[in-house]
């Protein structure tokens, strides 16, 4: 019972990081895009949205466990990009913190990595998608 309770709190948690990611990005979506654009990518708003909706649906399998394997590791290949992407070796130098936001990132990979693993456990939608 504990390994099943430990899951659902730690898909609770994975949920509402892509929930709040989201939420960030809808509040403002200009500034977003402005960070994107200042990141050297091309058509930032565009991006600002694909993403934010990328992260509902990303909260969405994490909360309800369908297709939790398959959103894990889409969200570990999401989360390492975001942290070469915006927080990589060329950041550090500016600012020091960039180093411990990049390695932060990898954190939040083992986890993924581990939820993809072992599944949603108990209480879940169980959909994969067809082999």
């Amino acid at each position: 019972m504990a390994r099943a309770i430990a899951i659902i709190v730690a898909r609770i948690i994975f949920s509402f990081v892509f929930f709040m990611a989201a939420a960030f990005k809808f509040a403002d979506i200009g500034a977003t895009a402005g960070y994107i654009t200042a990141a050297g990518f091309p058509m930032a708003t565009f991006l600002t949205w694909t993403a934010a909706f990328f992260e509902i649906a990303l909260a969405l399998a994490f909360i309800s466990g369908a297709f939790f394997t398959e959103a894990s590791l889409l969200a570990a290949i999401y989360v390492i990009f975001l942290a070469f992407a915006f927080h990589g070796p060329s950041h550090w130098q500016q600012n020091q913190a960039e180093f411990g936001f990049f390695i932060d990132h990898f954190t939040f990979l083992a986890g993924l990595l581990f939820a993809a693993v072992h599944g949603p456990e108990r209480w879940a939608l169980k959909q994969t998608l067809p082999r």
